[in-house]
């Protein structure tokens, strides 16, 4: 049976760029394929939908637990 595929998912609830180093998010700078935005440091970030490889390195980049694969 084929495995429903992952998505990414931010909790922006629980985002707060502000905890990351100088405003910029872990996961946009730990990403290996650099599918996760953000416009400026401490805006919020953003995954690019539907190109996420679901590595799954976001989720352990992030300091604040505000990624989930879902």
């Amino acid at each position: 049976m084929l495995q429903p595929k992952l998505k990414v998912a931010v909790d922006y609830e629980k985002c707060h760029p502000e905890g990351c180093d100088s405003g910029v998010c872990a996961a946009v700078l730990e990403c290996p394929t650099k599918l996760w935005k953000q416009e400026e440091p401490y805006d919020l970030p953003y995954p690019i939908a539907g190109f996420c490889q679901d590595c799954a390195i976001c989720v352990e980049a992030c300091p604040l637990k505000a990624i989930k694969m879902l």
